[in-house]
């Protein structure tokens, strides 16, 4: 697992150790960031179910100024922090332990807006639907956004969600990548 593109290209990941998390391939990280830059002008971007922080970093790598990883397990969090460190990105990461419900309640507080918000909740515990409502009703993503969903290929998630609609839909493999855009209010 790397760095696949962009400042960091080529940097080796380190994987969270055991098996509770499943880190997204090389190939699907070229292929999704290839549906949604490939690189940013800056920009703020959440990795709410981080893992090793590999989708954060990607983005980072290529250009958004800062990303707020989450996660809830510890060995994830302390696998996080060491990869930033490789990357040598810590001015640009902000890290915190815990549930998705419970960050996207305090995101919700701080009156944060992301940019690009990465999805990739555990397969046999999918919450994509009930997250992507609430980041919809408190308008957390900007206007121009994107919501990236990583999931199992047998999922089939609706066209639209909220104020979201499905901009494109790519199998690879055991793996689906679902991304949504804001519904333009022009």
């Amino acid at each position: 697992m790397r760095v696949v593109s962009g400042v960091c290209k080529g940097r080796a990941l380190k994987a969270v150790p055991g098996n509770t998390t499943r880190p997204t391939t090389d190939k699907v990280k070229e292929a999704l960031f290839n549906m949604i830059g490939p690189y940013f002008e800056g920009g703020l971007g959440l990795d709410l179910f981080a893992g090793s922080g590999g989708l954060g970093l990607e983005a980072l790598s290529r250009g958004l100024d800062r990303v707020i990883f989450v996660d809830r397990d510890a060995k994830a969090i302390q696998t996080i922090y060491e990869n930033i460190e490789a990357c040598k990105m810590e001015d640009n990461a902000e890290v915190y332990r815990n549930d998705a419900e419970r960050a996207i309640k305090a995101l919700i507080k701080r009156e944060i807006r992301f940019d690009y918000i990465f999805l990739d909740p555990p397969y046999k515990k999918q919450q994509l639907l009930s997250l992507m409502q609430k980041i919809s009703e408190h308008r957390l993503l900007n206007n121009e956004g994107y919501i990236v969903c990583e999931h199992s290929h047998d999922v089939e998630l609706p066209d639209s969600v909220g104020e979201f609609t499905q901009y494109k839909h790519e199998k690879y493999g055991i793996i689906a990548i679902t991304i949504y855009s804001r519904f333009s209010e022009e």
